[in-house]
């Protein structure tokens, strides 16, 4: 729960850089206690020894601290290129009276940032809702990363008019721009028309024929969301992307509710499964340790 807090800080002042390094701190301070242990504070400058490796790279102080086999790697090998997807829409601003969807994934995409700068790894974000709103170069630069978390803090005020989302659009695009073998990070809510799968998924498949490792992170506040819990009582509800209203009773409606939902999901796990891009459905209220985590097991698997 210390992790959330950060979120509720984040509604007082928008700090991210500081915010994000806060998180980062504490989620490798949690890697000593968890069996990610040796990803901590080394994992910059070291990758797991594998058969073949020469050993003459060896850290053997480190294998003295940690009775496990590192290499010491160089500049040249930390040459990953990684960039962030991040929706903007309007659906992404909801719960409008808490924390959201739209700080927590600002916050986790600035916590991304800040591993990658440690890591020395080059970054680049997109944030996008019915096009592309701000799409920047890759680099690895101090200056990038202060200018990409002063692009994020601009999307923590008040929510575009009406803006939907047009995800199989936006990774379209960006297949045929961002640069071969890289990681792409997608950070979403995929509310997007559910009688178009086929869009999406020929997206995402597109981004693995460029041969780029993939993460989806479908952010969705899941006690209203996905099990809507809203105590079974009539509710007024606005679609924050076309402004329409309904009444409903949510006790009625429930679970015709829960099992569309979980039809869309399954639909949509059961293609990234067949693609081989890792699908990791992501709860605001559960903290960053999982986001974070999900990246650091791709990343080691890459090199």
């Amino acid at each position: 729960m210390e992790e959330f807090s950060a979120l509720k800080e984040l509604q007082q002042f928008n700090n991210l850089e500081y915010l994000a390094k806060q998180v980062v701190e504490g989620f490798v301070t949690g890697l000593h206690k968890s069996p990610f242990h040796g990803f901590s504070v080394e994992f910059a400058e070291h990758r797991q020894y594998n058969q073949g490796d020469s050993i003459k790279n060896i850290d053997w102080k480190l294998f003295g601290r940690t009775d496990k086999i590192y290499t010491k790697r160089y500049e040249e090998e930390t040459n990953l290129k990684c960039h962030i997807v991040m929706d903007i829409s309007s659906s992404m601003y909801y719960p409008a009276q808490k924390e959201n969807k739209i700080r927590f994934t600002a916050l986790t995409a600035a916590a991304l940032i800040t591993l990658l700068k440690k890591q020395r790894d080059a970054f680049a974000l997109t944030l996008f809702d019915e096009e592309i709103k701000y799409s920047s170069p890759t680099k690895s630069t101090t200056t990038h990363q202060k200018n990409l978390f002063f692009e994020l803090e601009k999307t923590l005020g008040e929510a575009p008019e009406l803006a939907k989302t047009a995800l199989p659009e936006v990774l379209a695009t960006l297949a045929d721009t961002i640069p071969k073998r890289s990681l792409v990070i997608i950070l979403s809510d995929f509310f997007q028309n559910i009688n178009n799968h086929d869009a999406i998924f020929a997206a995402l498949q597109q981004l693995k024929y460029n041969q780029n490792e993939v993460l989806v992170f479908h952010v969705m506040d899941q006690k209203t969301e996905l099990e809507l819990d809203f105590n079974d009582q009539q509710i007024e509800f606005v679609d924050l992307e076309n402004g329409s209203v309904l009444k409903l009773n949510t006790a009625a409606i429930k679970n015709n509710y829960q099992q569309s939902v979980a039809d869309f999901l399954s639909q949509l796990q059961e293609k990234c499964f067949q693609y081989k891009i890792d699908f990791i459905p992501t709860d605001i209220a559960e903290g960053f340790d999982k986001v974070l985590t999900s990246y650091l097991i791709k990343r080691s698997k890459m090199h």
